[in-house]
């Protein structure tokens, strides 16, 4: 159980703000065993196109000056297109930077 709090933690200290339409996403596992029983190493898997949100810009500024707002919010599972986003590193936790636009829906 500590460790699910020490982990929980972690998360709430991320210092990146993503700005404007950026949004900020944590992929979601690989599988570990194909449907069939078939246990895949890690060079034959393939990473998913789903994560879940954790942080949102401040939004895209409009042609009249104001912002738009999110169709995602924190805590959203979604999908995004293949080659999508900048996949970064910070504390060893690997994370997607896109823009709201390569989001492609919510699951769930």
């Amino acid at each position: 159980m500590a460790k699910k709090v020490k982990k929980a933690a972690k998360a709430s200290k991320l210092k990146i703000r993503p700005l404007g339409e950026k949004v900020l996403l944590k992929r979601v596992e690989a599988e570990q065993m194909t449907k069939g029983g078939i246990v895949l190493p890690d060079t034959a898997k393939e990473k998913p196109q789903e994560g879940t949100v954790l942080s949102l810009g401040d939004g895209k500024i409009l042609d009249d000056g104001t912002r738009a707002e999110f169709q995602v919010s924190k805590g959203d599972r979604v999908l995004f297109a293949s080659y999508a986003g900048t996949e970064i590193k910070v504390g060893g936790e690997e994370y997607m930077l896109m823009d709201e636009s390569d989001i492609l829906a919510i699951v769930g």
